[in-house]
């Protein structure tokens, strides 16, 4: 299995981990209640989880992430490209901006970040 590929329950609790580690097991249960609606059994069970993928730490019931938000995105973007856009950065530019207006700052930080990308 990729240790990486994340369902949306995993994604919002460590989205709430991100936030917030490190943090204690007790207060992490609480925190996804209130969030995510789950009992203390599901964020327990979530936790381990997590842990024997590697993905989270807990330690003295002190939970921190080992893998960061970025690599997490990345990683999914990775993925939506190859498996929907054929590899294809233009195709998914293209269906991403379709009736989608962005302003000039944004258009400039993608064309610095695109400048700074390209091999030449």
């Amino acid at each position: 299995m990729d240790k990486l590929k994340l369902f949306d329950a995993e994604y919002k609790f460590l989205d709430i981990i991100w936030e917030v580690e490190p943090i204690n097991s007790t207060e992490l249960s609480k925190i996804a209640s209130q969030k995510l609606g789950w009992k203390k059994s599901t964020t327990y069970t979530m936790i381990r989880k997590l842990c024997e993928r590697g993905i989270l730490q807990n330690e003295n019931a002190t939970v921190t992430s080992l893998v960061k938000r970025e690599e997490i995105q990345r990683h999914e973007s990775e993925n939506l490209l190859e498996k929907i856009f054929d590899d294809s950065l233009p195709a998914f530019l293209a269906a991403f901006l379709k009736d989608k207006k962005i302003s000039a700052k944004e258009a400039r930080e993608i064309k610095e970040m695109i400048e700074d990308a390209t091999n030449d």
